[in-house]
Parts: structure tokens; C-alpha cells; sequence
């Protein structure tokens, strides 16, 4: 095991990590003094879908339905404009309605009534990312432990007053690179950006432990896996994740994040992916065409010449095939669908072994 993180567990206890995508949410539970190959993990329908079935019973049911609880994956929304076109109510707290829209008024228009009180007669249905309840009969049920931390990852546009989702969601890429002068260990947040409320209220939910967008989850993922890691000592990586609603790619250079590519993988072809990558790996790649074609944008920060191109890929995600033949697939200790869940604990690794030094320096 890597020695970061296995200090970190020594230290913390068990963690469960989560990585909250738009069709599964895959989870780990590192275990202290065992080995990540044995740590339990499962890949569940992510929580909206289960909020869809629950909606779905209620209109085979005919019966008026109530929104509530936090902001969470709008995953569900299908299920509820199916309930809605067959003339049957359904309202909403304002919190949940941000679920569906962060514009009340646009919630409305799809027929939801916003209030905060549940109407007579109305079925509750409780909005979460992550319910403690849950997760705790479900180890209980197996046999093991409860988390001493929970950390997790989802996919957050963020709310973004005077502009979109897509220029906000890639503002806030942009903002996080610069920050962070691509240290990926500061792309965990234990206070996410004002505009991130989905991961605000996932923090909450999980008891205030740290989280991350599924991107940044993923790129700390590839870094995990020493090939990449080492690779990138010596020259520029490409990172992609192809997930099932978004493509992000990372240019890597010595374990640093330098560029942040975007798009919607439902509306890119293979071959136009390849020539956004080849261009965006050069540092060519205009933030304006990728918005033009439907996408959120690219930001790089200086491209050094001994990177080389960023020549080698690495590519992960439960799209891949995607790019099958144009890079090396990975897959952290042995699980693909777990890279942003070892990510995760990566970057806490990487955090708490930085706090060491620091602590040692006085």
C-alpha cells in the first residue's frame, strides 16, 4: 500500500469514500493494515435513480408527491416530467426545487408548486446524495465497520446568477486551477465555492468531511496509479475520464495539474473528440470553440516545453471505449470504476502528509 495513505489511515480509521456519478455511485472502504485489493467496495445506482423509482411507484399509484430535503443529482427529473404529463401534482421545499433548476421560476413552469410546507395529502419524497442511515445498515448488514471519516465526490454546475451552467461550471474549473497552481492535493474542499450548493449540502450530509467535484476525484485517481504518476516525473501526461454525462481531461506534468478540458460526452464524436485532445495537449485548443460546440471549455495554465506535448494517455471512465486504441487504459488497483474513489484518498494522503511536514519544519 502507498505509504501516505497508509499513514493516513493509521492515524484516521476506516474511510468511506464515495464517488457520486450521474448512473452509479461506487464507494470504498479503506481499512486500516489491509491491503486497497481487499478494501469492500460497491458500484449501486447512484441516488437519483432511486428517487426516480420511488416517483415512478407514486404515479403508477396516482398519488400527488412532495420534493424535500437538500439539493441533490437532478437524475430523477425524467421520472417526475412523466409523473407531471399525466396530470398528476407535485411540489417541492425550495431547496429540493434547485434540484431540478436553480431558476424557481423555471420549476414552476414545469407544474411543481414550491413551498415549504407539505400540502394535505401530498407523499413525502426525501431528497439525498448521501443518507447515513443507509450506508450504515448496509455495512452493518456486512459486517463492517463504521467510518471514522466520510469523503466524497459529485458533479456540481454550481449556481451561477447572469450566466450559464456551462461557463459557470468551467469558471469554476479555471478559478480552482489558478488557485491551486495545479496541486491537486487543494482540490479537495472542506468549504466548497459559494456557488457549489450540491456539494455544500453533500458535505453536510456526510458530517463535514471533505469532498470534490467527480472530475478532480478522477484526475487524482489516474495520479494514484504509480505508472502515471512516475510518468509524469519526466514528461506531460493526458489524463481523460470519460464519464457517462461529461468528458474531463487534465494535462499532467510532474504530478501537477496544468490544463482542464470539457465536454458533454453525448455530444462529441470520437473523432472530434480526438482533435479537441491533440490540439488541447498542444496548447491550441481556444476555450470558445469547445462552448461553441456544445461543451464547457478549456483553460491551460503555462505549458512548459519539457513536456513534450503531453504525448502519453492515460484514459479512464466508464466511457473509455470511447478512445479505445488512442491511450493506455487504467484502472487504480485493479477496479476502474473505483479511480475516483482511490482519488479520493489520494488526495487526503497527499494532505495529511504535507500537514506532517509542516508540523515537523516547527
Amino acid at each position: 500500500m502507498n505509504t501516505a495513505i497508509s499513514a493516513f489511515l493509521d492515524q484516521e480509521g476506516p474511510v468511506l469514500a464515495l464517488d457520486i456519478g450521474s448512473g452509479t455511485q461506487d464507494a470504498l472502504l479503506a481499512l486500516p493494515g489491509c491491503l486497497p485489493e481487499n478494501w469492500p467496495r460497491f458500484v449501486l445506482p447512484t441516488p437519483a435513480l432511486g428517487v426516480a423509482a420511488r416517483v415512478r411507484a407514486l404515479t403508477q399509484e396516482r398519488r400527488p408527491l412532495w420534493l424535500c430535503g437538500p439539493v441533490m443529482g437532478g437524475g430523477f427529473a425524467p421520472a417526475l416530467q412523466d409523473h407531471l404529463a399525466r396530470g398528476l401534482p407535485a411540489a417541492a421545499t425550495p431547496q429540493a426545487a434547485s434540484a431540478l433548476h436553480d431558476d424557481p421560476e423555471r420549476v414552476r413552469k414545469l407544474g411543481v408548486t414550491i413551498t415549504e410546507n407539505r400540502p394535505e395529502g401530498f407523499v413525502p419524497v426525501l431528497l439525498a446524495d448521501y443518507d447515513p442511515g443507509f450506508w450504515n445498515a448496509l455495512l452493518a448488514c456486512a459486517g463492517l465497520p463504521r467510518p471514522a471519516l466520510v469523503t466524497a465526490a459529485a458533479q456540481d454546475h454550481g449556481v451561477h446568477a447572469g450566466t450559464g451552467n456551462r461557463e459557470g461550471r468551467f469558471r469554476l474549473w479555471h478559478d480552482l486551477l489558478l488557485s491551486s497552481h495545479g496541486d491537486p492535493a487543494l482540490w479537495l474542499y472542506d468549504t466548497p465555492p459559494a456557488p457549489c450548493t450540491r456539494l455544500a449540502a453533500l458535505g453536510r450530509a456526510i458530517g463535514g468531511g471533505p469532498v470534490a467535484d467527480s472530475g478532480a476525484a478522477a484526475a487524482l485517481g489516474a495520479l494514484s496509479t504509480p505508472e502515471v504518476a512516475r510518468r509524469s516525473d519526466g514528461e506531460g501526461v493526458l489524463v481523460v475520464n470519460a464519464g457517462n454525462s461529461h468528458t474531463v481531461a487534465f494535462l499532467v506534468f510532474q504530478r501537477r495539474i496544468l490544463g482542464v478540458y470539457e465536454h458533454h460526452t453525448g455530444l462529441v464524436t470520437t473523432a472530434a473528440l480526438l482533435r479537441d485532445l491533440d490540439e488541447f495537449r498542444r496548447g491550441w485548443l481556444p476555450d470558445e470553440q469547445v462552448r461553441a460546440a456544445g461543451g464547457h471549455g478549456c483553460v491551460m495554465l503555462d505549458l512548459p516545453a519539457e513536456a513534450e506535448g503531453f504525448r502519453p494517455a492515460f484514459i479512464l471512465g466508464p466511457r473509455r471505449e470511447l478512445l479505445a486504441g488512442h491511450g493506455a487504459f487504467i484502472a487504480p488497483h485493479g477496479d476502474m470504476m473505483l479511480a475516483g474513489c482511490h482519488g479520493l484518498l489520494h488526495g487526503l494522503a497527499l494532505r495529511h502528509a504535507a500537514a506532517q511536514d509542516e508540523k515537523q519544519e516547527y
